[in-house]
């Protein structure tokens, strides 16, 4: 099968290695990135050499599934090439599928391709998705990290919140799942995971709290229901290459890779 990665940053090139030298089924045929420098670096870390497509139009006209680790502003560009082109896609900024939720459900009805979300940097989607087979009463998310992880957040220019005098840990945000990908579309991809996994946008309950004495973000989720209830909790390792991308957001990606090809498919 060809793969396409859109996006040569941290996640794309921890898949694109992976595929390069772990996945038997898998070819990398083409990259693309708004910055082509990052296309050429990744290309130079790899033994087979994908091609560099000018756009993701061309990045899909040459590939069979396409892995999206760029940004939630490409996401709906990408879910509308897959009804199109009828295009297998994986999308790792979550986030950017909250604006486009009439292509999932057409997608959904067509059944000519399909979506994959890994699980990202949070751990009990299996679980959930279980659960909402009977009716799920409450998701409440609560997500800790140092101040520094959102830096540059919409949310905290707009509020001119000075993390550099955080001393405690503080609350900065409270809301549901849509306004807080809108707050930190880069910093909260994982509520809009348990949203469309759980109970929606709207009733997925978010809390983000800066922590100065933090070097891992945590994430804990509490979920009741007809099943019973769950509390899940991961602290996670940032990426070697960038402290803002949690590690196991890229192995997520990796490990969905590989279940698509395996014979033997563990969990939900």
């Amino acid at each position: 099968m060809k793969v396409g990665i859109v996006g040569c940053g941290t996640i794309g090139k921890i898949v694109a290695k992976a595929i390069d030298e772990e996945i038997d089924g898998l070819e990398l045929t083409s990259v693309c990135d708004i910055d082509r420098k990052k296309a050429v670096d990744l290309i130079k870390s790899l033994r087979k050499k994908p091609d560099i497509a000018e756009n993701i139009v061309q990045l899909a006209e040459d590939t069979d599934f396409i892995v999206e680790s760029a940004s939630a502003d490409v996401v709906g560009k990408l879910l509308k090439i897959a009804v199109e082109k009828k295009k297998n896609v994986m999308i790792m900024s979550v986030g950017g599928v909250l604006d486009n939720l009439d292509l999932v459900e057409k997608i959904k009805k067509s059944k000519d391709c399909e979506i994959f979300f890994p699980s990202g940097a949070i751990v009990g989607i299996d679980g959930l998705n279980a659960a909402r087979e009977r009716k799920i009463q409450s998701v409440i998310l609560t997500t800790s990290k140092p101040p520094q992880a959102l830096a540059g957040a919409p949310y905290i220019t707009q509020h001119g919140i000075n993390l550099d005098s955080i001393n405690k840990p503080t609350v900065i945000f409270e809301g549901n799942c849509l306004e807080a990908v809108k707050a930190f579309p880069k910093n909260i991809n994982i509520s809009a995971m348990l949203s469309i996994a759980g109970v929606g946008v709207e009733k997925t309950k978010v809390r983000i709290i800066a922590d100065p004495k933090l070097t891992r973000n945590i994430h804990k989720f509490n979920a009741k229901g007809e099943f019973g209830e769950m509390e899940v909790k991961v602290e996670n390792v940032p990426s070697p290459a960038n402290p803002k991308t949690s590690y196991i957001a890229a192995l997520s990606a990796i490990a969905t890779l590989k279940k698509m090809v395996s014979s033997v498919k563990l969990g939900t």
